[in-house]
């Protein structure tokens, strides 16, 4: 997570001033009796080097936690990485502190803490000591702030989780209707009942062929529609029972070419696909005997099943609701991240839904 430029200034406006403060509380004699008589040039470079300290220690910091959290994060193992880091945090400030004192001498002549114009050895450990503790200081605010900034985004994003749950709980709800009233579609009841009283007169064969089709087209209808998915060898034995009505009702207007991989036959997709898809080529194009409607489907090797139709569009054009494709997408945005996919031309409407394993 990285943090926002206007928190860095703050910490490092936070740990200069603080620096300045705990030296004051630990040191008010030794340090600062002699501080204000000290030139200009001297407290404006003890300045520089404090600040440069600073922005250094908070640098270090932040490092040591990204590195850490990566290998020892705090949820995991909150105990050794307490430990780790607290190592990690006075060897970075130790040698951090004999770099800076080589600058230091290097600058002013005279090889002593940065921060520090004239300390003895007492006076020197607690103001080492200070440092350390203001290192740790520094470390763990930065550490909360990472922390705090986690917790922040595990909130928001449980809460968009259970606002997606609820969402696709009645998303899931208005498929299911919507499925229900598409399979039951009392049309579909209408036609194929009026063609089996014609077919009973004609031919009793038939019609007893034709009752067992809708019989079996029904049963797969009531039984899978509360289902999420279904294997594509269960739509397919579905799809020859209902295109047997279709042939039989339409006679040669329409021809449908099935050509599915063997492999892809124990592959899944939500129930009734090939129904919706099926419908929507016969709504919306003419099936003439001397011009049949075509309709293609089979599988490609990117594990998709492909519905295909030339287009013939009829006279008096259907205006389109979209509700059986919109049904079918609805139903795989549940299912993950693939989606279907719809492509139209001059000559042909193509569907290509995901074969899920």
């Amino acid at each position: 997570m990285k943090r926002s430029t206007s928190k860095n200034l703050m910490l490092i406006a936070f740990t200069f001033i603080g620096s300045y403060a705990t030296t004051y509380v630990i040191l008010p004699h030794s340090y600062w009796q002699k501080y204000a008589d000290l030139p200009v040039s001297r407290i404006v470079i003890d300045c520089l080097l404090n600040l440069l300290f600073c922005i250094a220690i908070l640098a270090i910091s932040m490092l040591i936690d990204r590195r850490l959290n990566k290998r020892i994060p705090w949820m995991t193992h909150p105990f050794r990485r307490l430990l780790t880091q607290v190592f990690y945090q006075i060897i970075g400030v130790l040698l951090f502190m004999i770099l800076l004192s080589i600058v230091y001498f290097i600058i002013v002549g005279v090889a002593v803490d940065p921060r520090l114009p004239a300390l003895g050895l007492r006076d020197g450990v607690y103001a080492l000591v200070s440092i350390i503790l203001w290192a740790l200081m520094v470390s763990a605010l930065t550490t909360g702030d990472y922390l705090l900034g986690n917790w922040k985004t595990a909130t928001m994003k449980a809460a968009e989780f259970e606002i997606k749950a609820a969402q696709n709980k009645q998303l899931a709800a208005e498929i299911e209707l919507e499925a229900l009233k598409l399979q039951l579609d009392p049309h579909f009841v209408f036609n194929n009942l009026s063609v089996l009283a014609e077919l009973i007169l004609k031919d009793q064969q038939l019609g007893y062929e034709y009752t067992e089709n809708f019989a079996k087209v029904y049963r797969y209808l009531l039984t899978n529609s509360k289902k999420t998915l279904i294997s594509l060898r269960e739509e397919l034995r579905f799809l020859d029972a209902y295109l047997f009505l279709i042939n039989n009702r339409m006679g040669e207007g329409s021809i449908f070419r099935i050509d599915i991989d063997e492999s892809k036959l124990d592959m899944l997709i939500p129930p009734v696909t090939l129904q919706l898809f099926i419908e929507n080529a016969l709504k919306y194009n003419r099936t003439e005997e001397d011009n049949p409607l075509v309709v293609n489907i089979y599988s490609n090797d990117e594990d998709e099943l492909v519905v295909s139709n030339i287009l013939l569009p009829l006279i008096k054009e259907n205006k389109s609701t979209g509700i059986g494709l919109k049904n079918i997408i609805d139903r795989y945005a549940l299912l993950g991240d693939r989606k279907p996919v719809i492509e139209k031309d001059d000559k042909n409407f193509t569907i290509k839904v995901p074969l899920i394993k």
